[in-house]
């Protein structure tokens, strides 16, 4: 039976945990060169009505390695740009006969509203301000590899929380795994309603970092300042950048963490980006990972649950 992954904000505890489960799983078989299911019989289209070159070639690859055949959508050279609307183009693909979807729009309740008509399964890459749950899901992967575990954990989220879609999907599942979250930066850019969110505000960096095990820097989308939000970027750099002096205030051994693409010398330095306690590389690496058990996961897929069962054998 397919699903679809719109957010993190309805999924339970359990299926966090076994999309997770099924990610370190293909991670596993693919650095081992084992055998992945083969779903070369679906057709997956990627809407990408905003660019994003990574999320677009880590859904690519997630794809690829599962055999499945892509299409790929260009919003400018469609006819949306015709003016036909969101729901006549989904419609449209509908009828194609594509067997699934992922999309990523600037507008928030896009996936959704393409989930209600479009009758298979849609994966969410990101829509306005409202989530991105593949990137929190691939930030997980990457906290539990070096950390073992979410729960306890205390997060910082450190930056434009409120225009980021990945600062909700990641409060959302790391308060359901039990870590605490904190959202860090100046009151303009904190959301106005941030109690209707899973964690606590703080408005000055030191106090928001101090012992945190993960910081999670977001980018400064520098148009913000054309909208009165900041007074420069060089006053938010030294108020808010992560850097080898403010990393003090943190755990010794706190990650550091980004989504991309990072602006170095505003939201963090050469040191906090680069240095040993930096895992965004590796962030990009488990991306890949965790879309392909999100894509997996959306039409069907009980890999997981054949893995847990497998494991309880062996014990």
């Amino acid at each position: 039976m397919s699903r679809n992954l719109i957010g993190i904000r309805h999924l339970d505890k359990t299926q966090i945990e076994d999309l997770l489960a099924l990610s370190a799983e293909f991670k596993l078989r693919i650095l081992e060169e084992k055998a992945v299911p083969k779903m070369d019989n679906q057709v997956v289209g990627m809407l990408f009505f905003e660019n994003s070159t990574r999320t677009r070639v880590s859904f690519e690859q997630a794809a690829h390695y599962l055999s499945m055949k892509t299409a790929n959508f260009s919003s400018g050279s469609s006819s949306m740009s015709k003016g036909e609307t969101l729901k006549d183009t989904i419609l449209t693909l509908r009828y194609e006969r594509l067997n699934g979807l992922v999309m990523r729009h600037r507008m928030s309740g896009a996936a959704s509203l393409a989930a209600r008509h479009f009758g298979g399964p849609v994966l969410n890459a990101g829509d306005g301000q409202h989530e991105h749950p593949t990137q929190a899901l691939g930030d997980a992967l990457t906290i539990i590899e070096r950390k073992g575990d979410l729960n306890g954990l205390t997060v910082a989220i450190v930056g434009d929380v409120e225009h980021s879609r990945v600062a909700r999907s990641n409060a959302w599942l790391l308060s359901k795994m039990g870590a605490d979250v904190r959202f860090v930066g100046p009151r303009t850019l904190i959301p106005p309603h941030a109690m209707m969110l899973p964690g606590k505000v703080y408005y000055d960096l030191a106090t928001g970092i101090e012992g945190a095990d993960v910081i999670i820097c977001l980018r400064l989308q520098k148009e913000r300042m054309g909208e009165g939000l900041l007074s420069s970027i060089g006053e938010y750099a030294a108020m808010y950048q992560v850097n080898k002096d403010t990393l003090h205030y943190a755990a010794r051994d706190c990650l550091v963490m980004h989504p991309g693409p990072l602006n170095r010398g505003i939201e963090v330095d050469d040191t906090a980006a680069d240095g040993v306690q930096s895992v965004i590389t590796a962030q990009i690496e488990n991306g890949v990972f965790v879309r392909m058990a999100s894509l997996y996961w959306v039409f069907g897929g009980d890999f997981a649950e054949s893995g847990k069962k497998k494991s309880k054998k062996r014990a």
